[in-house]
């Protein structure tokens, strides 16, 4: 790995000398290059003079510096650089110890490690990263790499010291303005999301990686075997659609435990509105129009007829019907109850004489 700036980390007398490394790799990711849509020959930036029209070369090109608001643009150059009093030009000036909570990820920019430069550079080294393991600390600072000055911040990580540069605090925009105002979360909504938070488990850096990247890499591998790209399946793709939250969130967290009864061969279950309750009169009109006239509780679970029609006389007896009806109608209907066991006893005395008249003519036979 090749060091890319040599420097020093300075807090109080001490003074480490230290070699920067870049901590990350974009290379791997997607870029595409201009081309000639009519031929494919690549398309080249050149840097024109608008003064003269004419390229300029690399060698002639410089610095400028144009204020904000003003079309004149004064030249800059690397001598004029060199002078500024800039003590963290080659120096990284730790400023404060704190705990890492402080510091917002927004600021965050990018990773450098930080190797010790020399042999006589191990031991300090190794004695800052094990005081901020132990202490549990980052150290913030200032350091000029690239010609500007920026704010960083130290940490152990891996058995090595880690840099991030930071942005300065007038960097980040703020976000008045972007927030929705005076929405309400419910409880149980509330309690729904983190289920699911708690449900999707840990994360795998391992299986971390870029569906992107392989896909442009298919691509590119059929064209050049002359076949033609395969069409991505958008068909289970979910299009824009107004659904319950609560549904939603249920359906989510069965879903993140590996499913569950009731679900469709693809482990899917459509999200169905879940009614809210007690939302002013209109919730009073509903309930009364569900409840069924004539029906009893006891008759929803009821097995025959003779188990309703000992239920109804029973609720007969005590004056009370399933829908609150009045103190005559439950008399009439004590009165039909009764009339229907008289009914059926005396149909029950004429077969016992049917009986026992068949009997007495097969005797005489």
């Amino acid at each position: 790995m090749r060091s890319i700036w040599n420097g020093s980390i300075s807090f109080g007398l001490v003074t480490i000398p230290v070699k920067t490394y870049s901590a990350t790799d974009r290379t791997s990711s997607v870029s595409f290059v201009r081309i000639h849509d009519k031929d494919g020959a690549p398309v080249h930036y050149r840097k024109i003079c608008e003064l003269d029209g004419e390229e300029v070369p690399n060698e002639e090109v410089g610095k400028g510096y144009q204020p904000p608001g003003d079309d004149t643009v004064v030249p800059i150059t690397d001598e004029d650089l060199s002078r500024l009093p800039m003590p963290t030009a080659k120096t990284l000036s730790i400023l404060s110890f704190v705990d890492p909570a402080e510091i917002d990820p927004l600021q965050l920019d990018k990773a450098y490690y930080l190797g010790p430069n020399g042999t006589s550079a191990a031991k300090p080294y190794a004695l800052l990263r094990e005081a901020l393991e132990h202490h549990e600390k980052v150290a913030i600072g200032k350091v000029a790499m690239r010609g500007r000055e920026t704010l960083a911040m130290l940490r152990a990580y891996d058995g090595a010291l880690l840099m991030h540069t930071l942005l300065w605090p007038d960097q980040i925009r703020s976000a008045d303005g972007i927030a929705p105002e005076a929405v309400k979360v419910r409880e149980n909504e509330m309690t729904l999301a983190e289920m699911l938070m708690d449900s999707l488990g840990e994360l795998d850096p391992a299986e971390l990686h870029d569906d992107y990247r392989e896909a442009v890499e298919e691509l590119v591998a059929a064209k050049l075997e002359g076949g033609a790209p395969v069409a991505p399946d958008t068909s289970a793709a979910p299009g824009a659609r107004v659904i319950d939250l609560t549904a939603a969130l249920e359906k989510s967290v069965r879903a993140a435990r590996g499913g569950a009864p009731g679900t469709d061969e693809a482990g899917a279950q459509d999200a169905s509105v879940t009614p809210i309750r007690g939302r002013g009169p209109a919730a009073g009109k509903s309930a009364a129009k569900k409840a069924p006239a004539g029906k009893s509780a006891a008759g929803k679970g009821g097995t025959g007829t003779a188990a309703g029609g000992r239920t109804a006389a029973k609720k007969a007896a005590t004056g009370k019907t399933a829908t609150g009806r009045s103190g005559a109608a439950a008399t009439t209907a004590g009165k039909a109850a009764a009339d229907r066991r008289a009914t059926g006893k005396t149909a029950a005395e004429k077969q016992s004489r049917t009986k026992r008249t068949a009997k007495s003519a097969a005797d005489r036979a």
